[in-house]
């Protein structure tokens, strides 16, 4: 049986409005087999609904965008059969079937805001140190 390593690494963007603010990632490193289902737990707190967003970071390469939550729709599809789930305090992201090549660092992510006036718009986390 084949295992993979995920690791889960937890970005705080700095939320400007009023209350306790913060993201976690409970689950610094995870191990699951091969064709299992995956589950990430991202935690928030905020007064308000943020805009949520989970990233993948993939061996040598850079940071990019897997699925983003702005309001509506409590599950949100992303790419590569990836999806989260939306609640006031969480926005755990699962697949159904991991693959080999899912092994990767995954960021959650949190802003009160997007970038000018387009929705659409998303934010890149600051380089991890």
């Amino acid at each position: 049986m084949t295992f993979m390593f995920i690791a889960a690494l937890g970005v705080l963007l700095f939320l400007r409005g009023t209350g306790a603010q913060s993201v976690t990632q409970p689950d610094a490193h995870i191990t699951v087999p091969e064709e299992s289902p995956l589950e990430l737990r991202c935690n928030y707190s905020y007064g308000a609904t943020p805009y949520l967003y989970w990233y993948v970071q993939y061996p040598n390469q850079g940071l990019k965008l897997l699925l983003r939550y702005f309001s509506g729709d409590t599950v949100v599809q992303g790419i590569k059969g990836f999806k989260a789930e939306f609640s006031k305090t969480s926005f755990h992201l699962k697949k159904p079937s991991a693959h080999w090549s899912d092994s990767a660092k995954y960021f959650c992510a949190a802003s009160d805001t997007v970038s000018g006036t387009d929705r659409r718009a998303a934010h890149k986390p600051p380089e991890m140190l």
